[in-house]
């Protein structure tokens, strides 16, 4: 896997990324996990690029995508995490706007594990 840039994020910002991919996480993982969160909460049907089935499995679904941009969120330095949570956060509102509460969700699962 090699490292990626985060579309929109800027120069600095992708600069953190690595930082964090090179200490804590796998080269790549937060590019790929904002794509794969883009195509879950656009419905959008398609195959995975190449570089993105190395992370993604049918197992696992889209909902690790979030986790994984989750975790990162929590680990960015203040002013990158706060530009990548921009674009996770208009993603967030999308998915909020074409699904629901699951009822029979398990109450401990973060909120994206428990929409339908």
């Amino acid at each position: 896997m090699r490292y990626r840039d985060v579309p929109g994020l800027s120069g600095a910002a992708n600069a953190a990324v690595r930082v964090l991919e090179r200490g804590r996480l796998a080269p790549g993982i937060v590019s790929v996990a904002l794509s794969v969160w883009s195509v879950r909460v656009h419905g959008a049907e398609r195959r995975w690029r190449r570089w993105e089935a190395e992370f993604t499995c049918p197992c696992c679904g889209e909902g690790w995508a979030r986790d994984e941009l989750q975790e990162a969120l929590s680990m960015l330095p203040p002013k990158a995490a706060a530009a990548l949570r921009v674009q996770v956060e208009c993603l967030d509102q999308v998915l909020l706007g074409r699904t629901h509460r699951d009822p029979a969700a398990d109450p401990e699962l973060a909120w994206w594990h428990r929409r339908c």
